[in-house]
């Protein structure tokens, strides 16, 4: 199946909207499908944690074999969640979130979307960040 960067979106989308207990059967799911998935859970302030949620994304994007070990691969996937960031930062700034970040890569396509909740008194606020990256494909990098 030839994959657009639409479909690898959504996969990350559903990646971080998941359950703890969906994740693996969502990743198996996806695994048959010729796509890596991976989801990570963060919280805290937003401003305060940028880079450790690049770095547990990088971290986290390898050992689920998303991405290898090459500046291009790492790259990509640092400016995809970068961009998620700054999609989400206006709108958590200075406000304790919770949530996750999915990432799926498929073919050439790499996405990566954070979904947090913001805590704001009795009423929780809700934000998305979508980034995507083109990446070679395995067969390319030989």
């Amino acid at each position: 199946m030839k994959y657009k960067s639409k479909n690898i979106a959504k996969i990350a989308i559903i990646m971080a909207l998941s359950s703890r207990e969906e994740e693996e059967t969502l990743k198996e799911e996806y695994k048959k499908q010729n796509i890596k998935t991976a989801a990570i859970d963060i919280g805290g302030s937003v401003i305060d944690s940028v880079s450790k949620i690049m770095e547990r994304s990088v971290i986290t994007a390898k050992r689920n074999g998303i991405i290898d070990d090459s500046h291009v691969n790492e790259g990509a996937l640092v400016g995809a969640t970068r961009e998620a960031i700054e999609q989400i930062k206006n709108k958590a700034l200075g406000f304790n979130v919770g949530g996750k970040i999915g990432i799926a890569s498929g073919e050439e396509h790499l996405s990566v979307c954070i979904f947090l909740t913001i805590g704001m008194f009795r009423l929780d606020e809700v934000v998305i960040g979508l980034g995507h990256r083109a990446i070679p494909m395995k067969e390319e990098l030989k």
